[in-house]
């Protein structure tokens, strides 16, 4: 299978050659040049599959074409050694648990079998002192971190923006020492993506480090995020539910979430639409209003892996539409609330449903409540665990939630960042000092 730019000014390239370059040197984003289509026996079959066989036979049909059957299944295989449970929250609204693996957050799947394929890739290619660009407003640096931690031949930075994480989420990839470099920048989530994209195209930089990214630019880590679009599917399968009008509400930021949602779907996945639930930073909902892009500064919010106001993968949803605003409203739909609002829902679903949402699966689950039509079934994604915010959680319910023990490790350890500015100057002066 070949990938291409978005930008379509660069030759097609391999897989191997787009998860080692993570960013087309023409500033696109990699897709690929065929979506292919799932059978309608895998369909008729796939509630009598575990999570990992149904990942599996997905993946065959996304890179089956590029890595050995064997080793693409020891990816899937390990990678996915945790459970993606759908738990009824109310009356045909259910939560997809994403926090399950080992961070405890969504982003576990895509950076963990991105850790895999790239060293698969680095092994096969016999290259050396790979050097992993990633920036954060959260949880990805936490998964990135974890996923390649010890991982021989590769060197992870992790970009995150001063004082707008969560203490929790903080610690999960400031403490790891070894292969993993926390850099502490002072700016927003966006200043540390532009570092990252800056830095691909830098010639300096890509003279003398091979460079690749692990934010969800990176090919390897937003499409395998669709495999528990399948398993969430199968789920309702196996409870005997209608299946004809399944409505998906995905907690937006970066946009590679509902992206790798999209794939599943025009891989033959039946979903009726997509809801894309923004935070104050609303600029997707305002594109489905208006038809116009307008990218702006992110603000801070509680919903904080959501702040983001130039989502990269705004660039695959055109793509995958033509263009087209008139086939992209078809099958998306837009929402957006304010930090008071997902107070309010995490208030009124545990209150109803003794459910527990962090800020995140909040947008999801009000934008059901709001959206959601007679008969139809909603799934909303609860992408990470609410312990990670906890101080948040504390101050909306007026408790003391328990933090799983998964997390109080991380919080044991010291913290290690090192303090930049977000002047580009700065990043390539460090790294070039490597």
């Amino acid at each position: 299978m070949k990938y291409y730019s978005t930008n379509k000014k660069v030759e097609n390239v391999s897989l191997q050659e787009a998860v080692v370059k993570g960013l087309a040197e023409d500033k696109g984003l990699f897709m690929q040049e065929q979506i292919p289509q799932l059978d309608k026996q895998f369909f008729e079959h796939i509630d009598e599959f575990s999570f990992q066989e149904i990942a599996f036979e997905v993946a065959k049909a996304l890179f089956g074409d590029d890595v050995e059957t064997e080793s693409l299944k020891q990816i899937v295989f390990e990678t996915l050694n945790f459970d993606v449970p759908l738990v009824a929250v109310e009356n045909n609204i259910y939560s997809l648990e994403l926090f399950h693996g080992p961070t405890l957050a969504f982003k576990d799947v895509g950076a963990r079998f991105m850790s895999r394929l790239l060293g698969y890739f680095i092994k096969k290619q016999g290259l050396k002192d790979v050097n992993v660009l990633v920036a954060t407003s959260g949880d990805t640096g936490s998964a990135v971190a974890n996923g390649f931690l010890g991982v021989e031949g590769i060197k992870v930075f992790v970009l995150y923006p001063k004082d707008k994480v969560s203490k929790i989420q903080e610690c999960q990839f400031t403490t790891l020492g070894k292969n993993i470099t926390a850099l502490e920048i002072d700016g927003t989530f966006d200043d540390c993506q532009r570092l990252v994209k800056t830095a691909f195209l830098d010639a300096d930089l890509n003279k003398k480090l091979q460079l690749t990214s692990a934010n969800s630019i990176n090919v390897a880590r937003f499409l395998p995020q669709s495999f528990y679009y399948f398993y969430a599917y199968a789920q309702l399968k196996k409870m005997g539910k209608d299946l004809d009008d399944i409505v998906i509400c995905v907690p937006s930021g970066n946009f590679g979430n509902i992206t790798a949602g999209l794939i599943a779907k025009k891989m033959g996945l039946p979903v009726k639409r997509f809801i894309a639930a923004n935070n104050k930073n609303d600029i997707f909902l305002h594109y489905l209003q208006t038809g116009v892009y307008s990218p702006r500064a992110s603000v801070a919010t509680i919903a904080n892996a959501m702040d983001v106001g130039d989502p990269s993968n705004f660039a695959r949803v055109l793509d995958l539409y033509g263009h087209s605003h008139a086939a992209i409203t078809a099958e998306i739909e837009g929402c957006s609330y304010v930090d008071e609002e997902i107070s309010d829902w995490v208030k009124k679903c545990f209150s109803s449903n003794g459910y527990l949402l962090d800020p995140h699966g909040a947008c999801g689950f009000g934008a059901l409540k709001d959206l959601l039509k007679e008969n139809e079934i909603g799934i909303f994604l609860e992408t990470a665990h609410p312990a990670k915010f906890k101080d948040t959680i504390d101050r909306i319910l007026d408790a003391d939630i328990e933090i799983p023990e998964k997390l109080q490790a991380f919080m044991k350890g010291e913290k290690l960042s090192i303090p930049l500015s977000a002047e580009f100057s700065d990043f390539k002066q460090f790294l070039m000092s490597i």
